[in-house]
């Protein structure tokens, strides 16, 4: 009886860790997205996750982590607490012209007066990108928010220079993927947990 018991719970505990397991991750064209991260000591949840298409081919992976869920861009914007937008490349990009894009979807999505604040930061993070000469095909950057400390860029595994001190330009950037005028609709909506 003793033996059945143990081999009960030992079916049972597989099932549970398999299926935890399962739930664990989001895996689109081969990136894995956990469904929590740790960003300073903070552990944040996966919002959504999707892929940015151009015309029909595939160009990056992205995922939003959120100390909690949150359905639309205002709540998303709202929220206090860390914030991360985690990008895997699928496809090699001109690092340059990504940051010429991210600063042109900025722009898109912002009056004139506010990206004007901005563009110090703006000028900042398209060096960033320059200075990467190329992104290849699964290479990752993260773009995190943390209170209390700004906005932190990491390409590649490695934080880029200081921190962007002003609050509005984590949400300027964000802008890009959930603003009036996102990059791509679908991973809009894929990013709020709608796909």
């Amino acid at each position: 009886m003793l033996r059945f018991q143990h081999t009960a719970l030992a079916c049972l505990l597989g099932a549970l860790l398999a299926a935890g397991a399962q739930a664990a991750t989001v895996t689109l064209a081969d990136v894995k997205y956990a469904d929590s991260v740790k960003v300073q000591d903070a552990a944040l949840l996966l919002n959504g996750a999707g892929i940015r298409y151009k015309a029909v081919f595939k160009v990056y992976t992205a995922g939003l982590y959120l100390e909690q869920k949150a359905g639309t861009p205002q709540d998303v914007f709202a929220l206090p607490g860390n914030k991360r937008l985690s990008i895997t490349m699928l496809r090699e990009i001109d690092s340059g012209e990504l940051g010429k894009l991210f600063s042109r979807g900025m722009e898109d999505n912002m009056d004139r007066a506010s990206f004007s604040k901005l563009i110090p930061g703006v000028l900042r993070m398209s060096q960033i990108f320059s200075d990467h000469k190329k992104l290849e095909a699964g290479d990752t950057f993260t773009i995190d928010w943390v209170p209390g400390k700004g906005t932190i860029i990491t390409v590649k595994g490695v934080v880029q220079g200081e921190p962007f001190k002003e609050p509005a330009f984590f949400n300027a950037l964000l802008g890009i993927w959930l603003g009036n005028k996102p990059a791509d609709w679908k991973l809009k909506d894929a990013l709020l947990g709608k796909e």
